[in-house]
């Protein structure tokens, strides 16, 4: 709580005005519990959208540092909140206090306003992405919140970067980026190897399935998970709790994604097959805990998506499931299993609906990859109803 109180003096936070005439000081404190008076819209604050990074960012970043070979770094901005300026009047405050509505917004429109006074150019699609040029370098900075990961192709401007942000702001340097978001990144001479190792080993010990047997895949392939009305009902909140921890977990396991999706489905009335099913990936995940994503260095950079889906393979309304993959070069980046919103009437309705889904989230990449001055002149769509279709290059 000093520290707290100190950053108040040191970052200016408030005003200090006379008593006002006939008016009563009224003491404050800090108590640790829920607010019961939220904000009020219009009153407290205006605007409180502050753009976060998607973890597709994130995993282009890892792969681009990768394509040019150069180490990714990381630094946290300690009392971030505290920096950002408020536009609107507030208990007498100049600067944003954590638990504002507006706090995030403020502390983003600062940062951004320095880096873009200081000669950086902000990413056209994803805002939270800023690039610096100095002749053939470049320096990349992607922001989290208060979390920042940079790298360039020439040590030095990560160097004066870091110096730069330390001379405005109180900043945590943390080295080599190996720890994001829950995700462990090892940067090595091959390459760069992405897992989530530490929280998966939490989660077996959660969920007490650190004993037992385990199974080589997450999924039987002759079972279909349906509703299962006549059977055994099962408790919401453990089977919920289960179902979120594994949703996270899918940020870097692509092999569990499809079948965590399918459990998904019955969180609101589970039942004994779908606890089942669910126990069966934990399992799994208990004999491949080390698996991970491996990202190559040097090797081509070009833009691949590929799609798939079955037809009507919900037994429940006979809806398809759509499934896609966006790869740079051998490096997998973003990856998704959803059931479609409407009845396909052929497996060819089925197959188009996949693949425009999956051509709308290689739009969104290949104009990232412009921020990164990447420019693709082809696009390889792959699709699978059959072994012997070409890649489509418009």
């Amino acid at each position: 709580m000093q520290e707290e109180l100190n950053q108040f003096e040191r970052n200016d936070v408030w005003e200090l005005v006379p008593c006002p005439p006939s008016q009563t000081i009224i003491g404050t404190k800090w108590v640790f519990r829920n607010k019961l008076d939220d904000q009020e819209e219009g009153i407290d604050y205006d605007e409180t959208f502050a753009p976060v990074a998607r973890l597709e960012a994130i995993r282009i970043l890892l792969a681009y540092s990768c394509f040019k070979n150069f180490k990714l770094y990381q630094m946290d901005v300690k009392s971030a909140f505290l920096y950002g300026i408020i536009q609107e009047e507030v208990y007498k405050l100049k600067k944003a206090l954590y638990g504002l509505k507006q706090a995030p917004r403020a502390w983003y429109d600062r940062l951004s306003s320095f880096l873009l006074q200081n000669g950086f150019i902000r990413g056209k699609v994803d805002t939270t992405l800023f690039v610096f040029e100095k002749g053939q370098d470049c320096l990349l900075v992607q922001i989290y919140v208060d979390d920042i990961i940079f790298g360039a192709t020439n040590d030095s401007l990560c160097k004066k970067f870091s110096k730069l942000m330390q001379g405005e702001f109180e900043m945590s340097m943390m080295g080599e980026l190996n720890f994001f978001l829950g995700l462990q990144i090892k940067q090595c001479q091959e390459g760069i190897y992405i897992s989530q190792s530490k929280y998966t080993k939490e989660l077996l010990k959660k969920f007490s399935i650190e004993e037992g047997r385990t199974v080589s895949t997450p999924m039987a392939t002759n079972v279909k998970i349906d509703k299962d009305e006549k059977g055994k009902s099962m408790d919401e909140s453990k089977y919920r709790g289960m179902i979120g921890s594994l949703l996270y977990l899918t940020a870097i396991r692509p092999d569990i994604l499809h079948v965590v999706c399918l459990c998904a489905r019955f969180q609101s009335n589970p039942k004994e097959s779908h606890m089942s099913a669910v126990k069966r990936i934990f399992r799994y995940l208990k004999g491949t805990i080390q698996y991970g994503l491996f990202y190559p260095k040097n090797e081509n950079f070009s833009l691949k998506g590929y799609s798939d889906s079955d037809y009507a393979g919900n037994i429940d309304d006979r809806k398809s499931t759509s499934g896609s993959c966006q790869m740079l070069g051998n490096r997998l980046i973003s990856w998704f299993s959803k059931k479609q919103n409407s009845i396909a009437t052929s497996t060819a309705e089925a197959e188009y609906i996949a693949a425009g889904s999956c051509c709308a989230q290689v739009l969104w990449m290949r104009q990232q990859l412009r921020d990164y001055e990447v420019e693709e002149n082809f696009l390889d769509l792959i699709t699978k109803p059959s072994n012997n279709l070409k890649p489509v290059r418009p």
